[in-house]
C-alpha cells in the first residue's frame, strides 16, 4: 500500500539528499512550465511502463501532480503499488502546495532557451 508525504517530510529528504525519485506525473507541457526542483517527469499514462524500465521495485518512489484536488498522483501510486512497487509515496499537496510554501520550482531547459538567440 502506497503512503502520503506531506511538503515539510519530503523538503527534508530533499535537504538530507536521500535517495528517491521524485516524479511529476502530469503532462509534458505542464512539467516544462515549471516543476518541483530535480523532478522528473513520467506521465500518469505511462508510469507503468516507464517506472518498470527505470527503477528497482524497492526503490524510494514519490509522485506529485499539481494540487490537493488532483487525482493524478494519487491515480498514479496505485498503479505502482498495482505494480509491485513496494515503497512509494503520493505527495499529495502537489506544486501548488510547494510553491506557496515558498520551496524551490524550476523550469525545464527547453522553456529556458525559449526566445533565445
Amino acid at each position: 500500500m502506497y503512503k502520503t508525504i506531506n511538503k515539510e517530510e519530503l523538503k527534508k529528504r530533499i535537504d538530507e539528499g536521500s535517495n528517491f525519485a521524485l516524479i511529476e506525473v502530469l503532462s509534458p507541457e505542464d512539467y516544462n512550465k515549471e516543476h518541483i526542483k530535480g523532478a522528473i517527469n513520467i506521465p500518469v499514462r505511462e508510469i507503468g511502463k516507464e517506472a518498470n524500465e527505470r527503477f528497482n521495485k524497492d526503490d524510494e518512489l514519490i509522485v506529485y501532480c499539481s494540487s490537493p484536488t488532483c487525482q493524478a498522483s494519487p491515480s498514479a501510486a496505485k498503479k505502482l503499488d498495482r505494480l509491485g512497487f513496494t515503497n512509494v509515496y503520493d505527495f499529495v499537496g502537489g506544486k501548488q502546495e510547494w510553491k506557496e510554501a515558498g520551496f524551490p520550482m524550476e523550469e525545464s531547459s527547453e522553456r529556458k532557451n525559449e526566445g533565445c538567440c
